[in-house]
């Protein structure tokens, strides 16, 4: 069991003999012992100490408990209202041998006080008065069940108190209802005040440790999926859906975030048809790989449709895409490279404006895959102020296919080597695959499988690509 190194604090009132420890049937315990005298089960000497000798003694010990590689002590903390006077608490043992620590509080003042870090569990008798506000909310609430409720009342106040510790509730026999009522409300396990013996307390201080450790376990686990269900739809839901109604191109895509675990990376893609019947794509990448740069992406995105249904194009469209950028980015170095294509309502010709991105490549019946002119790629946006970056048109004929994509699609490596796929070993690849009669997804999946076959595993960045067709 790991343990948890114990915070400062001042010396509690039971370990420096201002309030009685539980009295054991075979003697004192460690809090108890009159100086001068060893408790033969531990070997610390019992003079007192200066608050900051124990402070270092204290980090000593759990330094050591770290590295052994043996379970550590447990540590029990009584809250009884008359600990001296009722013993109640047999000799403890763990499952090791070890005798199992107690910690003794005559009402919740004392419990907060002594509930450090390095406790393992609770052990609460439900008889403890509540205190005196709740306990004037009971007897004023007309039901009856006074006494019943200042016992759930001190539970519920020792279960905020202590959220992350195992409780044990003690009750008599003859009120076992009054136990699992208790159990219901959150402690771990009850027991009998009169049934009570060293091996059945120690047996269950273990247990309700372990099932404390499970349930919260099994909650933490609980909360991560559930976090991942909401980052994935959250995901999906930024994820673009093309407007292309009225359009005669087919549209396919394919995304793979660098991420692991992740849905959604710094790359961006969108395609949208204004009323004149152009159709808009585009795609771009954020630098970097993080949830920071996924967002900005997911900004640039959703600006870029909102400036294309305006009315906006080319130089115009993206210098106001670099003001989104400087605007939002978390940091000065931040850039974004950005292709945007605008397909005519002929869609025989297109509009070209690269801003330090790849060029997209097309494909025909007749003529084979080829990237686009790239001789007028501007700047990356969020680089130079003021920079233009030039549009520039494009023939692409009757039947094509035009596939835009990101950087991460091409930077991959070839072999176990240093040599990276690159733009030429792309436009091959998918030469070969068209030859093979590959279109629309199936061409889409089969390249990017085929990259990540070359690059011997996953992609280390982002890979979006986006594939319009036009037939006859």
């Amino acid at each position: 069991m790991p343990v948890p190194v114990p915070r400062q604090r001042a010396i509690p009132a039971v370990e420096c003999g201002q309030a009685p420890a539980a009295s054991l049937d075979s003697g004192p315990s460690k809090e108890q012992a009159p100086a001068g005298t060893t408790n033969p089960a531990e070997n610390p000497t019992t003079r007192r100490e200066h608050p900051t000798e124990k402070r270092e003694k204290a980090t000593n010990e759990t330094t050591h408990q770290l590295e052994s590689t043996g379970p550590s002590n447990l540590t029990l903390l009584l809250i009884e209202d008359d600990p001296g006077g009722s013993p109640i608490v047999p000799d403890l043992l763990d499952q090791t041998g070890k005798p199992i620590r107690v910690r003794t509080a005559r009402n919740l003042t004392e419990a907060e006080r002594l509930l450090t870090d390095d406790v393992h569990c609770i052990l609460l008798d439900l008889a403890l008065p509540a205190p005196a506000p709740a306990r004037n909310s009971a007897e004023g609430n007309g039901n009856g069940d006074a006494h019943g409720d200042d016992e759930l009342t001190v539970l519920r106040h020792v279960l905020e108190l202590a959220p992350r510790h195992a409780v044990l509730a003690l009750t008599s026999s003859s009120d076992a209802e009054r136990g699992a009522e208790a159990v219901a409300v959150g402690a771990q396990d009850y027991l009998f005040r009169d049934e009570l013996d060293g091996r059945l307390l120690s047996r269950a201080i273990r247990y309700a440790v372990e099932r404390k450790r499970s349930d919260s376990a099994e909650r933490r686990l609980a909360e991560g999926r559930l976090r991942a269900q909401e980052n994935r739809r959250l995901e999906r839901g930024l994820l673009p859906t093309p407007l292309l109604a009225g359009s005669p191109l087919r549209f396919a895509a394919r995304y793979r975030p660098g991420r692991s675990r992740a849905l959604l990376g710094g790359d961006f893609y969108d395609v949208v048809r204004t009323p004149d019947g152009t159709v808009h794509a585009m795609i771009g990448d954020v630098c970097g790989h993080g949830p920071d740069e996924a967002a900005l992406g997911v900004e640039l995105r959703i600006a870029w449709r909102a400036l294309t249904l305006a009315g906006l194009c080319g130089d115009e469209l993206l210098g106001t895409l670099q003001q989104v950028l400087e605007h939002e980015r978390s940091d000065d170095e931040i850039f974004a490279t950005l292709c945007a294509v605008d397909i005519a309502p002929d869609g025989r010709r297109a509009g070209l404006c690269l801003a330090g991105h790849p060029a997209p490549l097309v494909a025909g019946p007749d003529t084979p895959a080829r990237l686009l002119p790239y001789d007028n790629n501007g700047p990356a946006l969020g680089l130079l102020p003021g920079a233009r970056w030039p549009r520039m048109q494009v023939e692409l004929g009757a039947e094509w296919s035009l596939m835009l994509y990101t950087d991460g699609l091409i930077e991959g490596h070839v072999g176990g080597g240093r040599e990276r796929l690159g733009q030429d070993g792309m436009v091959e690849m998918v030469r070969r695959q068209l030859s093979e009669g590959l279109r629309g997804e199936q061409l889409l999946r089969a390249t990017v499988n085929e990259v990540r076959e070359l690059n011997g595993g996953e992609l280390a960045d982002d890979v979006a690509v986006v594939l319009l067709d036009r037939t006859g």
